[in-house]
């Protein structure tokens, strides 16, 4: 008997505003049976808002038991939160699943370092559109969202070539784009 291939985990990155959390929702639904596939609800230490950002809600001492317990795949800050990924991933990548997470681009390097079989999902879209985004999302205020749009986002390491998905057409449009290389990095 052969030995199961390893899994491989999908790294979804992405300014604010691009609709990366719309994208992982349409792919879940999309995807809803077929076993290849897990999407991971990542664990943050802001008030659940199911409306702006699928995650697990913790406050600051609720994850840092969860840390020092072991319950976290991989850890990162950024924006003044913390955020994880939960244990679980460990146990889909065993399975040889292709797991789907959020997370930030910074913390790439460490995901890559922990987990080799990885790849990038890197969501764009106009700036104008993610101006609109974030203003309907209700966090900040104009010079706030102004700031975050200005902001650049940190490199990729020079071996990294992440698969670009452009989000500035439509839901539809966006969501068939990841599906499909989801589906292609299924295939590797």
């Amino acid at each position: 008997m052969s030995e199961r291939p390893p899994g491989v985990l999908v790294l979804v990155i992405g300014p604010s505003g691009v609709g990366k959390d719309t994208l992982i929702g349409g792919a879940r639904k999309a995807l809803d049976g077929d076993k290849r596939f897990s999407f991971v609800r990542r664990l943050v230490t802001r008030p659940a808002d199911i409306d702006l950002e699928d995650h697990v809600s913790l406050d600051v001492a609720e994850f840092a038991r969860a840390a020092a317990a072991g319950r976290f795949a991989l850890t990162w800050q950024a924006h003044g939160l913390d955020y994880a990924l939960p244990i679980g991933v460990d146990t889909d990548l065993a399975l040889g699943r292709v797991v789907v997470a959020n997370i930030s681009r910074h913390a790439v390097p460490q995901a890559i370092a922990k987990y080799p079989h990885c790849r990038v999902l890197q969501v764009s879209a106009e700036i104008s559109l993610r101006a609109e985004r974030l203003a309907t999302r209700g966090r900040e205020n104009r010079d706030q969202i102004v700031a975050r749009l200005a902001r650049e986002g940190a490199a990729l390491p020079a071996d990294v070539s992440p698969i670009v998905i452009d989000n500035s057409s439509s839901i539809g449009i966006g969501v068939t784009a990841f599906v499909m290389a989801l589906r292609q990095i299924a295939q590797e």
